[in-house]
């Protein structure tokens, strides 16, 4: 299941209590976005 964050309220949820439509349900807000855990990556400078 994908997490999602609130641009509005900032609360977490899942994509299984988005009921209708995509909105935020504690606000109501349509602006989301997909929380992605935090990933390091090497960078090679050759």
């Amino acid at each position: 299941m994908a997490s999602y964050v609130c641009w509005k309220c900032r609360k977490k949820f899942d994509s299984a209590e988005i009921a209708t439509g995509i909105r935020c349900p504690y606000c109501g807000n349509k602006i989301l976005f997909k929380e992605t855990p935090p990933v390091l990556k090497k960078i090679s400078t050759d």
